[in-house]
């Protein structure tokens, strides 16, 4: 039988603990650097958009991130990072933590997400090549990397040039 996982959107307890989840996952400071730069800009963090998974003792060990970027003019959130402790990856959690900011971002009336990641993980939540869409990036990446999603079917992905929040350098 599999851990259940809670998740929950982060505390101010917890912003210390993400910031280890990060710096465990990754192999250099970059990405724990980067949440913290992005909750630090408030033209890119939304309060309730950083969630953790716990385990059943409330601990966080997962986190997933989704702070404001535009597709072109378009309002849009940027999924990443996505972080696990090493010893719990492949448990469920970082799943966890995805579909529950996922969940947040419809809740408070979100409309597209767009992700650069691996290829192979994010389509399980919806997630597809964001080029189908005539999205893309200013920088070269691997086409497939780049996805995107709408969390509501009435309003379907805008084309453009996604512009990330200026932590991500992009």
């Amino acid at each position: 039988m599999g851990t259940m996982w809670f998740s929950r959107a982060e505390t101010s307890a917890d912003i210390p603990i993400i910031r280890d989840i990060n710096l465990a996952a990754f192999p250099t400071p970059a990405e724990a650097d980067l949440v913290d730069s992005l909750r630090a800009d408030p033209t890119a963090w939304i309060e309730g958009l950083s969630l953790v998974a716990a385990d059943e003792t409330g601990h966080p060990v997962g986190h997933a991130l989704l702070t404001r970027c535009h597709i072109d003019t378009t309002p849009a959130l940027c999924l990443a990072p996505c972080a696990v402790r090493p010893e719990q990856q492949r448990t469920g959690a970082g799943t966890a933590a995805i579909r529950a900011a996922l969940a947040a971002a419809r809740f408070l009336g979100e409309r597209h997400v767009v992700v650069l990641g691996h290829p192979a993980y994010y389509p399980r939540f919806g997630f597809t090549r964001a080029s189908n869409h005539g999205i893309g990036l200013t920088i070269d990446i691997p086409d497939d990397a780049l996805m995107a999603l709408s969390l509501d079917a009435s309003h379907p992905l805008p084309s453009g040039t996604v512009h990330y929040a200026a932590a991500f350098g992009i």
